[in-house]
């Protein structure tokens, strides 16, 4: 368990210097915003094109990793919305906050460089091939099911469904992730080897992605806290940070993955709430409080549960 947390460790004390040099004032929290910009951007599309471009698929089919991920994230959502409604009374538009609280792991900024630290290349081929589709899809779902939680608590018509489709184009046309993602498949397709100074600029982008990712994401932590909900929102972390990771790897055993990808989805779905939870209730001005109060104690107390998982996945 002593090996384990050494590695897991290092994730979260680059999260905490974020933090760190920002609430001493040693760096502007804008800092902190070119930096996560310029991870998303430039250094994370990088590492994923370089990972898939190199990688070896072995000839596995991806739509079971993403069918064994996204089975866990709909219980866990479901077990969220279940929470606050049937345990806290609340309306449907907070229960839609709780869910997405409760299921939506911060895979880009902690996960990528948790997985690469503890279980190697295998394991960042599949948290990329996860990433594809990973942040359009739960942003999608998230906005369409707050958009209708909205229109039935406040009595609305119902949004056109071309219009939500078109939402959906152009999140996928938009996002940095996915062009890394398709550049690497169409490399790695193309038998190309990846060598000379390309290999060389990709690999010094890449290496720079986990730590920059670790600390811009602490630097952005100053800006929640502990707000309001705090007992819903103690039960949404409690969720993500034991039922999804639990439930990813009920699925992931049931659809016969190998090991290393099982090890990267488990961890990935362990690490704590994205931040994009508080983006989407800040959108739709609901629960903004609960979806913050969730990020900080899932970051706070997410070392203790991640290290758990990664002991408990060898």
């Amino acid at each position: 368990m002593l090996d384990v947390a050494q590695n897991v460790l290092p994730v979260f004390l680059m999260i905490f210097i974020g933090w760190l040099v920002v609430a001493l004032r040693y760096l502007k929290p804008e800092a902190g915003v070119a930096l996560s910009e310029f991870v998303f951007k430039l250094a994370v599309p990088v590492l994923l094109f370089r990972t898939l471009a190199e990688a070896d698929f072995h000839g596995a089919f991806p739509v079971r990793l993403w069918i064994a991920y996204f089975a866990g994230v709909a219980v866990t959502w479901a077990a969220g919305h279940l929470l606050a409604t049937r345990l806290f009374g609340t309306d449907q538009r907070t229960a839609k906050v709780a869910g997405v609280s409760s299921a939506f792991a911060n895979n880009v900024f902690i996960g990528l460089p948790l997985v690469e630290r503890a279980v190697g290349a295998e394991g960042l081929v599949a948290v990329s091939i996860l990433l594809a589709i990973h942040l359009p899809v739960m942003m999608v779902a998230s906005s369409l099911m707050i958009e209708r939680a909205e229109r039935r608590d406040l009595g609305k018509a119902p949004e056109r469904w071309y219009s939500l489709l078109r939402y959906l184009a152009l999140n996928l046309t938009r996002n940095p992730l996915v062009f890394g993602v398709l550049g690497g498949i169409l490399w790695n397709l193309s038998g190309l080897p990846l060598v000379g100074v390309p290999k060389l600029m990709a690999d010094q982008l890449s290496a720079v992605a986990g730590p920059a990712a670790l600390i811009s994401l602490g630097m952005a932590m100053r800006r929640y806290g502990l707000g309001g909900n705090m007992a819903m929102a103690a039960g949404a972390a409690a969720l993500k940070l034991l039922l999804l990771p639990a439930c990813v790897l009920a699925f992931s055993h049931l659809l016969g993955l190998s090991r290393e990808w099982q090890a990267a989805l488990v961890l990935t779905s362990s690490v704590p709430t994205g931040v994009n939870a508080w983006l989407i209730a800040a959108q739709f001005r609901t629960a903004e409080h609960l979806a913050a109060t969730a990020i900080t104690l899932t970051t706070a107390t997410g070392v203790l549960s991640v290290t758990f998982w990664a002991w408990l996945m060898g």
